[in-house]
Order: C-alpha cells, then sequence, then structure tokens
C-alpha cells in the first residue's frame, strides 16, 4: 500500500492505526437494502435467499456474506432489493426524505442512494438523479429503472448546468462527491493505484466547486448532506469549512444518526457534528455532514405542457392498465408521471415511467413500463411463471404457455420482470439483450 497514505492515515488515527491495518484483512462489510417499493422485510426472510445479520442503521439494511452471490437472481433483476455496501445507506439515512420532497441527488451514479431516496418518498414528489458523466449516468438509469421508480427525472449535466434551473427548488440535496475512495480500497484496487496526495488535493477543489452549485438549489429550511467514502481531512471537514465561511446561509447541524464516530474540528467545521465511518467502524469508509438553508427564496419548478397522444400508444395503454397518469410523447417516446416539469436546456434522460415508442405507427413497449413498482397491481395482462420458466425466460428463450393475446407482463411470486408477446400459447421473449442471462 502507498507508502504516503499510510503516513496520513497514521497520524489521523493515532493509537487506532494498528487496529484499522488489522481491519484491512477482514472480510468486506457487504449489505443488501431492500428496496419497499416492491419488497418488505417480512418477505425477504422467508426468500431465504441468503444468511444476513441486521444492522442499527436501518431496519431495510442487512450485512450479508462477502461470498454471497445474488447479481444474478430472479429477485435481484424484479429490482426487490439494491446490493449496497452498508455504511453507504448512512447518507440518505441522514437526509431523511419524507413522502412529498423535492429531492436533488446532484452525483448519483451508480444508483444506490438515487434508488434509496425513491423509497423514502414512496412514489410522492420528486427526484432528480443527475450524473454528470454519460457511461455512468446509462448505468444509473438502468438501476432506477429496474427498481421501478417513477417519480425522477435523470439528467446528464454538469452541475453549474442544472443548478441554476432548480435554484430555490428543492427540499432536500446528496451531494455524495467524487472523491479520492480511501474508503474503498478494499472494493476497488484502482483506487489505491490512483491515490496520490495531489489527487486528494484536485479532489478537494472539486468538491468545493460542486457544493458552491448545490447550495442555489434548496429552498429556505432545505437540507443539504455532504457525503464522501474517502477519509482526507481535505475531502470531508476542509470542504465543510469552506462550505460555511463562503455561504453564511447555510448552518452546520447534528446529525441524526450515532453511527460512526465523531469526526474531527476544522475551521467553522465542528467535528463533533460530522459523522465518519472507519473500517473498525464496521463499515468500508465514509463520511457525512448535515447542513440547513437558513434563508433565501422559494421558487417552484415550471410544469411541462402535455399534450394528446397517438391513437396507438392510447389504445396500448387502456389495453394494459386500469390506472392512469399524465403523459407526454417526446420524439416518438410516451412517458408517464404524475407530473411533468420543464428542466429547460438540462440534459433529460428519462422523466417518470418510459412506457414506450410508436414505431411505423404501432406502439413498442418499454421494460421501464412493466418494471414500475407504481403500476405493480395495475396491470390488466399478465402471465404468471413457475421457476423452471422464469429460468428460460431470463436466458432469453420463448415460453410456450397459454396467455392473453398480445403484450403481456411477465410475473414471478407476485412481482414483474419483464414483458413477451403472446399469440395465446406461444409467448415471445421480449427482455431487453443486455438483461438476459448468459
Amino acid at each position: 500500500m502507498n507508502e504516503q497514505f499510510l503516513l496520513r492515515m497514521k497520524d489521523m488515527l493515532k493509537d487506532e492505526f494498528d487496529d484499522y491495518l488489522k481491519a484491512m484483512d477482514d472480510p468486506m462489510h457487504k449489505g443488501l437494502r431492500i428496496n419497499t417499493l416492491k419488497w418488505d422485510v417480512d418477505s425477504f426472510k422467508n426468500s431465504q435467499i441468503c444468511e444476513y445479520t441486521p444492522t442499527s442503521l436501518s431496519e431495510f439494511v442487512f450485512e450479508i456474506p462477502e461470498e454471497s452471490k445474488l447479481g444474478k437472481t430472479i429477485e435481484h433483476h424484479q429490482g426487490l432489493f439494491y446490493l449496497q455496501e452498508v455504511s453507504a445507506c448512512s447518507a440518505v439515512e441522514v437526509l431523511d426524505p419524507k413522502p412529498g420532497d423535492f429531492v436533488l441527488d446532484l452525483c448519483a451514479a451508480p444508483g444506490g442512494k438515487s434508488t434509496q431516496i425513491a423509497m423514502k418518498l414512496e412514489h410522492q414528489g420528486l427526484l432528480i438523479s443527475n450524473e454528470i458523466d454519460s457511461q455512468r449516468a446509462q448505468i444509473l438509469l438502468s438501476n432506477c429503472e429496474r427498481c421501478g421508480i417513477s417519480n425522477a427525472i435523470i439528467t446528464n449535466s454538469a452541475p453549474e448546468v442544472l443548478c441554476p434551473v432548480l435554484e430555490g427548488c428543492m427540499d432536500k440535496v446528496l451531494v455524495d462527491a467524487p472523491c479520492s475512495g480511501e474508503g474503498m480500497f478494499r472494493k476497488h484496487s484502482k483506487a489505491m493505484e490512483d491515490w496520490s496526495e495531489a489527487h486528494v488535493k484536485a479532489c478537494a477543489l472539486r468538491q468545493k466547486r460542486i457544493v458552491d452549485e448545490a447550495v442555489k438549489v434548496l429552498k429556505p429550511g432545505g437540507i443539504m448532506v455532504y457525503s464522501t467514502c474517502t477519509y482526507a481531512i481535505e475531502e470531508n471537514e476542509e470542504v465543510i469549512d469552506y462550505l460555511l465561511q463562503n455561504h453564511p446561509e447555510m448552518e452546520l447541524l447534528e446529525s441524526t444518526e450515532r453511527f460512526g464516530r465523531a469526526g474531527f474540528d476544522s475551521g467553522k467545521c465542528e467535528g463533533s457534528k460530522v459523522r465518519r465511518i472507519f473500517l473498525m467502524d464496521k463499515g468500508e469508509g465514509h463520511f457525512v455532514a448535515r447542513l440547513r438553508k437558513k434563508e433565501g427564496t422559494a421558487k417552484e419548478l415550471k410544469k411541462l405542457r402535455t399534450a394528446s397522444l397517438h391513437k396507438a400508444a392510447v389504445s396500448f395503454l387502456k389495453d394494459q392498465l386500469d390506472y392512469e397518469l399524465k403523459s407526454v410523447m417526446i420524439n416518438d417516446k410516451v412517458y408517464l408521471a404524475e407530473e411533468f416539469y420543464d428542466l429547460k436546456k438540462v440534459r433529460v434522460l428519462r422523466q417518470g415511467i418510459l412506457a414506450g415508442e410508436i414505431i411505423k405507427e404501432r406502439f413498442e413497449p418499454h421494460q421501464h413500463f412493466y418494471s414500475s413498482a407504481l403500476l405493480e397491481g395495475h396491470y390488466l395482462k399478465i402471465t404468471s411463471c413457475s421457476h423452471d420458466e422464469m429460468i428460460k425466460y431470463m436466458q432469453g428463450e420463448q415460453l410456450n404457455k397459454s396467455s392473453p393475446k398480445g403484450f403481456t407482463g411477465i410475473e414471478y411470486q407476485g412481482h414483474l420482470i419483464g414483458f413477451g408477446k403472446s399469440d395465446g400459447t406461444i409467448i415471445k421473449n421480449r427482455l431487453p439483450k443486455g438483461l438476459r442471462q448468459r
């Protein structure tokens, strides 16, 4: 391991440095968070999908054995849970989103914290989930889709482009800032290879630019949570000190959680008010601070005007759903949501549920339509499958099975996983190729 990094850690941890080195050899703290939009604790426990240990962080977060391989299970594809390192769940617990809140997750990929926020919103309010990197934004979109999120706008923009558009409109903002990743060295060896003190300082500069923008989006009384997965004081307490020095409208609050330990004093940042997790604290490494905007001007997002849909889309929705949402059609794609918002020139990848697309005057549904947690219980055409049939479906095979003619949702044990098109006796598989098991 990098000698300069170890010297910094020894200076920070003092008598606990040897405990840190020993903890580096312990099993990783692998976690599972139940997606309560689709599942519940009793169903998870009854599934016997893996061994688990409850955590003090949340009743929905469990530590699971390091060797657990759950990414290819049916339940994972159904979006019933999210595999997320335990301490990474701490930031959203501190943010504490409530149903009806307008929340921005500013640095959101791969989507663990966004899907956790959406779970707490319970389909009410709005989540704007942003990622500046285009490739990572697609991973974010995929995870939000799998988890069935319906009240989200997925954006792919720089903070300095997005935040002025949202000025004064958000109740809460999460800044899970890109960092040097010192707390993830055991999980990502490249983070260790890329580490240098110069990189730490470069990350700190970028983090300060990000929080400058994030402050703008909050309403008066709005809450910001700043978090990283690194240990560096320059990227943690010193960023909070910078924020308080340069934004007197912000105040640092006591953490609402007692996980981990207190941080370090740094200028205006009181260490007792922030929280840190080291390997010795049964986590991989995290920092969390909670702040409030004391004053400012509240604004509202402009709503997007809707228009009538293509007749093929109207016919499809009438045939498939007993639930009505607002709809818009953009570039022949049909979206469903409780409400739509105009984000001006911000690059929007998805708003609401992508129901499908008009292709040559016919309607072709999208996977998101059948993965939506909001629509579960409202589909009119569903085909239930056995475990063996589900394995075949996940491998891309057609199903020889009687079912309603036309498009039908494919269900296993009460939860949809995708869709197909049936002639009454054979269901042609429409699960996207990228989601199929090989």
